[in-house]
């Protein structure tokens, strides 16, 4: 499969996965790679999150890295702005900064494909 073919079937997969994880919830980026058929691209679905467009409808603050935190980001203000979202959604941060996956991780019953 060609470079750009993988990395537009990535991009499409990323983006009816990822609105599917209801608020109060989150993913991890590898959880989101799995359920993509890529289990091996999880900096890759980072890579297409960062890349949305801003006012995006995708709720890209749902996705967080396999320890429960939030990933830096290269833009200024947007790991605050993951939080915020978040809390605005229920979602509840330990003292550590990290969510409770055991409490907020999204596991669908089934993902449409």
């Amino acid at each position: 499969m060609h470079q750009s073919t993988a990395s537009t079937s990535l991009r499409d997969a990323v983006c009816r996965l990822v609105p599917l994880i209801p608020a109060g919830y989150v993913c991890t980026y590898g959880q989101i790679a799995a359920y993509a058929d890529s289990p091996k691209a999880a900096r890759q679905v980072g890579m297409v999150l960062a890349g949305l467009p801003e006012a995006t409808l995708i709720p890209w603050q749902r996705v967080i890295n396999a320890q429960g935190a939030i990933s830096p980001r290269s833009k200024p203000g947007a790991a605050e702005m993951q939080r915020i979202l978040l809390e605005e959604e229920g979602i509840s941060f330990r003292s550590d900064g990290t969510i409770d996956l055991r409490k907020h991780l999204w596991h669908p019953e089934s993902i449409p494909q």
